[in-house]
């Protein structure tokens, strides 16, 4: 039998990509990406990890390449880290009768029009929403909802073309842009207009049908959704723990989850948890990351394990509080420079300070995950010392940005 190979289909450049390369090989496992473009991964090509271009939006070529491989090397699982393909792998496991999710209930997962039916329909508590396929329609679905309403396409990710429209200006605005032709589209042209439910966020961390842990969210101003920190776990009473893991199953049973990585999105309102999404792949890395320091639990390897076929455990091993906070560009310009990266690392209880770019980048806000310019990640006992070493470290890094020129300049 040949040496036994994990296929990972595409990676990511800022997110676990690299993290789910690095699990394998330590569980003893040829990590090999199949990317229709494998330049886009720096880690790839720094670390010598083994790519193949191949068009991952074509299940006959990949299916084609996997039976190639698998003259080679003895195939124990297909997975990947991007919900764009996780579909296609559910689809690739099943044909080489492998571990992995049912493709069909991610599907209809990913489509947020039809999760919302299928969580309504389930009586899973959710914001007011309608679908919309053209300016007349999200104007009348605003009217009938009632302002302020979120507005972003029925397919994506990353908050990617989601704003809170506070007036009706600001949802013919955002309509405009959707509709525009600046909004890349992953699919037909199809939005949602929902209730703004107010409140704190949280999201369950899920493996199989077990919560594994909460983790409270913080966004920076709106009318966008970038997030600005994560902390977990999250200081819940047991009361609301609760009541968020039972919507969380409720959930899964719902959209017909329930194998491998799932992670929920709430807000807590005056009714209680709302099911904001329901995401069937683990959250970001940052995510991952604070679960192993908080609890000693790798979900990325405990994911792996569980699609080669291997036991796996979510026993925590110990109990600490992890924190990540998320830097973002204040403007739009050149960065200049970034200073005291290395001071903000060496600051007690900082476990992780890393950087997406560096001087003489542009940066351009979107208003989504691309915003991101870096984080710093801490860990401690307690949630006190936790938040002390972050700001900390915050606080000893800066930046400058010189502003774009502009057309009269």
């Amino acid at each position: 039998m040949g040496t036994r190979a994990l296929i990972l289909i595409e990676g990511s450049v800022t997110g676990n990509g690299l993290l789910y390369v690095q699990a394998a090989q330590r569980l003893g496992l040829h990590p090999i990406t199949l990317s229709t473009d494998p330049s886009r991964y720096d880690y790839l090509a720094a670390e010598g990890i083994h790519a193949i271009r191949v068009d991952t939006g074509n299940l006959d070529a990949l299916i084609r390449e996997c039976l190639r491989l698998r003259a080679t090397y003895d195939i124990a699982g297909i997975t990947s880290g991007l919900e764009d393909v996780y579909v296609t792998v559910g689809k690739l496991s099943r044909h080489f009768d492998l571990q992995g999710p049912n493709p069909a209930s991610i599907e209809r997962c990913c489509d947020k029009f039809t999760q919302r039916q299928l969580l309504a329909e389930a009586g899973v508590p959710i914001p007011t929403y309608r679908l919309a396929v053209n300016a007349a329609d999200v104007e009348r679905s605003a009217a009938e909802i009632g302002l302020p309403v979120v507005l972003k396409p029925a397919v994506g990710a990353g908050s990617c073309g989601v704003r809170l429209c506070r007036s009706f200006d600001e949802v013919t605005e955002h309509t405009t842009y959707l509709l525009g032709g600046k909004h890349i589209w992953r699919s037909s042209q199809r939005m949602l207009v929902e209730e703004f439910a107010e409140g704190p966020h949280y999201t369950a961390q899920m493996m199989g049908n077990e919560v594994i842990g909460i983790t409270a969210a913080d966004f920076g101003p709106l009318p966008h959704f970038v997030y600005r920190q994560f902390t977990f776990p999250a200081v819940l009473t047991h009361d609301e723990h609760g009541r968020i893991a039972d919507v969380s199953l409720k959930s899964l049973q719902a959209l017909g989850l329930g194998w491998g990585p799932a992670n929920i999105e709430f807000r807590w309102t005056k009714r209680g948890p709302i099911v904001i999404e329901v995401n069937p792949r683990l959250a970001g890395a940052l995510d991952s990351q604070l679960v192993q320091l908080a609890y000693g639990v790798d979900l990325i390897t405990e994911h792996i394990k569980l699609v080669i076929g291997d036991e796996w455990n979510l026993d925590a091993r110990h109990s600490h509080t992890a924190a990540t906070r998320i830097l973002v560009a204040d403007r739009d310009g050149i960065i200049d420079r970034i200073n005291g990266v290395g001071r903000a690392a060496a600051v007690s209880g900082v476990a992780e300070v890393k950087l997406f770019i560096g001087p003489k980048t542009p940066v351009i806000r979107k208003g989504d995950y691309r915003d991101r310019i870096g984080y710093v990640m801490a860990v401690s006992a307690s949630l006190a010392e936790t938040e002390v070493a972050l700001q900390r470290a915050v606080d000893l890094i800066s930046w400058s940005i010189t502003p774009f020129p502009s057309l009269g300049d």
